[in-house]
């Protein structure tokens, strides 16, 4: 379960990274950041001590900073009760000396009475604020129980504090500083309202757990969802007592960094060999070491291409979970358009776009060729998704896409393999005007400069302008009707769930507030279009009456209600309080849907 967090921690913090590009743009910069800036929040209250009893959101946070890059993230961390208990500004990790200060910071706080949310938040804005970097990637992650215990004897009450801490969330929104927070609820007292709003009004995401155990493995799925990488399984393996190999693949050179993570419950020791059969130090000049209680990480800097050896060792019968993270230096950039080129209802807009290492152009056709890409195109004025298989046979991604109507549309290129996805900025294409916005000739004066000649004044002038002000408003009125129920919008909220049939593991409910779609939305879209569960895709949504929803499903996907397989072809009807759940077939996943208002 930690290698899913890790992923999604990654995936989170590269999605909240992608700005959009105009079509005018010489060229479109690639939506990875190359860095971040987190910040690290955490309830020291006294409240804790039954959450967290054990103190493993310290091994959470300090698994976090290990897994950053050797060079060039920033760590700040504010340890918060009713005040603020400790804080440490960001701190720019150039060496493993700074990543062991963070540690170490980590390891020296204590506990205290109170709590007050608001001030935590305050405090983890101001650090953003005083010292993010404009190129780098900003970050809360908060680790609380949502709950607030005030001093009575300060005189200070809930509401004020209520003010304080939508103040800072609005400040984190509009400084784009996505909060992910992880609710502990080993007490069962946790306030899941409070931390989800904090997610969701920021654009971060919410994660619940009843065991701290499982901190070090969400924090690692808040990092790799960041920054857009998948968390490859290697190997699961039972401990023998002696060494048991697996193989890691580093499958090509332009990976910085790959990730090593090795959790188990008892101390294990590791021997590895590179592709050409040379035995490596662990840690060495390229291959760095962090251990602690829960988790083992060895981190390859700059690695070789090839199979990579790993030799595990651990107490017979002990559980251990090995997967690998890598770190790419590679931007996937969508070329840009002619600036003076029309486009209209009937055109073919070519499409290309190519990866970036360190700022140039890859021309390794292999490198394209290992790698899956799409073109996604949204119809903005009606919500449609279409995802356009990309031609990836030379060192390039292409392909065409016909504007059919006259619509605003979004275009951008994503491309993917086993460990990792790249989207390039968005490309806008207009096309109700048929051209490029451009600036207007002066008024009065034609291209050339002449005087515009003036024409005899017509007695049928106003009947022409009052016609074409009833066709305008006529046509306004057609619009507004068939724009109506395209751009509904929709109530509540959808409780979801991931069940994986191979090991028996549940994802932790994530509460996903649907009035911010329009129109229709698919189940693919509500899962944050994660690559693996493309299938869902096939499932779509839309407002019905009476605060429902309308559910319409294509071939070779089932949907199921209170154990019956459900008819979706003519639209399944959901109010609130109404479970489904979804068998995909190319993956051994289900997914468990509960409507609430």
């Amino acid at each position: 379960m930690l290698q899913r967090i890790v992923s999604l921690l990654l995936l989170i913090l590269f999605v909240t990274a992608a700005p959009i590009a105009s079509l005018q743009a010489s060229a479109a910069t690639s939506a990875a950041p190359s860095h971040i800036d987190a910040v690290l929040l955490i309830d020291v209250s006294n409240s804790m001590n039954k959450s967290d009893k054990n103190k493993i959101a310290n091994e959470a946070m300090k698994m976090f900073i290990d897994m950053l890059s050797a060079q060039g993230d920033k760590v700040g961390i504010v340890a918060y009760t009713d005040k603020v208990q400790r804080e440490k500004a960001l701190l720019q990790i150039s060496s493993a000396g700074d990543k062991q200060d963070l540690k170490d910071f980590i390891d020296g706080l204590s506990r205290g009475a109170y709590t007050d949310i608001a001030v935590g938040m305050e405090e983890a804005v101001k650090v953003l604020e005083n010292g993010s970097d404009p190129g780098h990637e900003p970050m809360i992650v908060m680790l609380a129980d949502g709950n607030n215990d005030l001093d009575e004897s300060s005189g200070r009450t809930q509401s004020q504090s209520d003010q304080e801490l939508d103040a800072a969330i609005e400040t984190a929104k509009q400084k784009g500083y996505p909060v992910y927070t992880i609710g502990l609820n080993a007490d069962g007292k946790l306030n899941k309202g409070i931390l989800a709003g904090l997610s969701d009004k920021t654009g971060g995401k919410a994660f619940t757990t009843d065991s701290a155990d499982d901190l070090p493995q969400i924090l690692s799925e808040i990092f790799a969802s960041h920054l857009k990488l998948k968390v490859v399984p290697v190997q699961s393996i039972t401990a023998n007592g002696s060494y048991q190999e697996v193989t890691v693949n580093v499958p090509n050179s332009s990976v910085l960094e790959a990730n090593i993570s090795i959790m188990s419950s008892q101390p294990v020791t590791a021997k590895l060999t590179d592709p050409s059969g040379k035995s490596i130090a662990i840690p060495s000049d390229d291959v760095l070491l962090s251990k602690s209680s829960s988790y083992s990480l060895i981190k390859l800097i700059s690695p070789e291409q090839g199979d990579w050896k790993l030799q595990v060792k651990g107490v017979p019968k002990d559980k251990i979970d090995i997967n690998l993270v890598f770190n790419y230096d590679l931007e996937l950039k969508i070329d840009a358009l002619p600036s003076a080129a029309t486009y209209k209802k009937g055109d073919k807009v070519e499409i290309s776009s190519h990866l970036f290492s360190n700022g140039a152009q890859v021309t390794l056709s292999n490198l394209y060729q290992d790698m899956k890409a799409v073109l996604l195109a949204t119809d903005l004025d009606t919500g449609d998704v279409q995802e356009i298989p990309l031609d990836n046979s030379a060192a390039v991604f292409k392909g065409t896409f016909e504007l059919k109507d006259s619509h605003e549309y979004e275009l951008k290129v994503r491309a993917e393999e086993s460990s990792f996805y790249r989207e390039s900025d968005v490309l806008k294409i207009n096309a109700k005007t048929g051209t490029v916005a451009t600036s207007p000739p002066a008024a009065g004066t034609k291209p050339g400069g002449e005087e515009p000649a003036l024409e005899k004044s017509s007695s049928k002038t106003p009947y022409f302008i009052i016609g074409g002000i009833v066709l305008l408003l006529a046509a306004a009125v057609a619009f507004w009707l068939l724009r109506k129920n395209s751009t509904r919008g929709f109530v509540g909220q959808m409780v979801v769930e991931v069940l994986d049939g191979n090991t028996g593991e549940k994802t932790y409910p994530q509460y996903k507030k649907l009035s911010a779609f329009r129109g229709k939305f698919t189940l693919h879209q509500l899962l944050q279009l994660a690559p693996e569960l493309k299938e869902s895709e096939k499932l779509v949504f839309t407002p019905g009456k009476n605060d429902r929803l309308l559910l319409r499903g294509g071939e070779g996907i089932s949907v199921e209600r209170s154990g019956r397989v459900a008819d979706t072809s003519r639209g399944l009807e959901l109010k609130s309080g109404d479970r489904i759940s979804v068998a995909l077939q190319t993956v051994d996943k289900t997914i468990l849907l509960e409507y609430l208002i």
